[in-house]
């Protein structure tokens, strides 16, 4: 059997000196796509935090991407999120450059340094998101859905194994919400992997994935409740 892409067992999750989880066991395999729910201060956040290697895994046995959580030195930080891609709610671009030069900047901060894959790989990304043409644009100049796209798009430079989204249709509209989870639909059906912190029940609903639920200082597993 492949080995999990996500694997925790008896681990403790600390924000800072605070125990929010404890003895989380989680096993995800490769294609899988779980969402993550749970109140503010259940620990989701602390959760996603440890695995992209914000937080130190203090207690227990946690690997990502072939990654020791316990082991890992700050040095190897940037080669695990290579591994993996990182949506954020607040999508964390950089203003004052074009869609081509946020995407551009990832990858020659990840070691691309030849030219001609950085721009093939960047149109790969922007027309698998839908924005190809606006690749000239300021991401000052782009609607809330279309900086999302492009946050997404950067995830997805480095081929990732895992992509961990945390809260991405947070700040966005309802219409704009399906759009993005449309998106992340399509990038788990060619068979990526998603972890994904959310507070939107209806997206839970609509599209039906198995629910993790942070509550009462644990982590489980919740059954869908079909929808009629």
């Amino acid at each position: 059997m492949e080995k999990p892409v996500l694997y925790l067992e008896n681990a403790d999750i600390y924000q800072r000196d605070n125990l929010v989880l404890s003895k989380v066991n989680l096993t995800i395999q490769k294609g899988g796509f779980y969402y993550l729910i749970g109140k503010t201060g259940s620990g989701k956040s602390s959760l996603m935090k440890t695995l992209y290697g914000d937080l130190k895994l203090q207690r227990g046995i946690g690997n990502i991407v072939d990654f020791d959580l316990k082991k890992l030195k700050e040095k190897e930080i940037p080669f695990l999120r290579r591994k993996i891609g990182i949506v954020f709610q607040d999508f964390k671009l950089l203003n004052d450059r074009t869609v081509f030069g946020n995407l551009e900047f990832v990858l020659k901060a990840t070691g691309w340094r030849d030219k001609e894959a950085i721009e093939e790989k960047i149109n790969e990304v922007l027309d698998k998101v839908g924005m190809k043409t606006q690749y000239f644009k300021k991401i000052f100049q782009l609607s809330g859905g279309e900086q999302q796209r492009i946050a997404i798009a950067r995830a997805l430079l480095n081929d990732p194994e895992l992509i961990l989204a945390d809260e991405p249709t947070g700040n966005l509209d309802p219409k704009t919400s399906i759009e993005v989870m449309e998106l992340l639909n399509e990038i788990h059906q060619s068979g990526k992997t998603i972890l994904m912190a959310t507070h939107d029940y209806q997206l839970i609903v609509k599209y039906n994935q198995k629910t993790l639920k942070c509550e009462g200082g644990a982590l489980f597993e919740v059954a869908q409740k079909t929808t009629v």
